[in-house]
């Protein structure tokens, strides 16, 4: 892989921010390896983060286009716009104003359930980490890359194929797993082109 896109990609302020964060997170988890709870803490960020990486694709960046015009700007930020244009880098990453909220919220609701905060740092360090795994994952499918493993070809392909084939199926970014469970995944050759998948704005949902 040539180096400019591992520069272009970890030199993006939104991905250097994120990776300085997880990486203060992974050392604070480190001397607590020994105990399985916090084994299950990672398990469970990076678990949870796969799921709401589909939920959150399809049924929020995914929604008919609102009458509200401040949340008709924010989807067009956060995906509509990356419809129009697969290609535009300032479109590619989840911005930290979006995703750090919400990640310091569902992590404040486990530290008030558990008051633990090794095994909240654990879990949000694993929600962290699969975030940049997506990241990578989703920058890979965009850019003039080609992945090193079948998987990563095939997941590329797949993501490709839900922004110029059809927007109704493929959602899943980094793995395949919840569109298979949830009805979104179909051979792409029995898959019509829908007249809306650069134009979100025209879409029905």
């Amino acid at each position: 892989m040539q180096t400019r896109f591992l520069r272009e990609f970890f030199g993006h302020r939104d991905i250097w921010i994120t990776g300085i964060v997880f990486a203060a997170g992974t050392a604070f988890t480190l001397p607590h390896l020994d105990q399985g709870a916090v084994w299950g803490a990672l398990v469970l960020g990076m678990v949870l983060y796969a799921l709401s990486e589909y939920l959150i694709h399809r049924f929020f960046f995914h929604l008919p286009p609102p009458k509200n015009p401040w949340l008709l700007r924010l989807l067009q930020r956060l995906h509509y716009h990356h419809h129009k244009d697969p290609d535009d880098l300032h479109l590619l990453f989840l911005p930290i104003w979006y995703s750090f909220p919400l990640v310091a919220t569902v992590s404040g609701i486990l530290y008030a359930v558990s008051e633990d905060t090794v095994f909240t740092v654990a879990f949000t360090t694993g929600v962290l980490g699969f975030l940049l795994y997506y990241e990578w994952c989703h920058y890979v499918a965009h850019r003039p890359i080609q992945p090193i493993t079948p998987w990563g070809r095939w997941m590329k392909k797949m993501h490709l194929w839900h922004h110029f084939k059809n927007e109704q199926y493929w959602y899943g970014v980094t793995n395949p797993v919840f569109d298979m469970v949830m009805g979104t995944f179909k051979n792409e050759r029995e898959a019509d082109r829908s007249d809306s998948v650069r134009d979100l704005e025209k879409s029905n949902g």
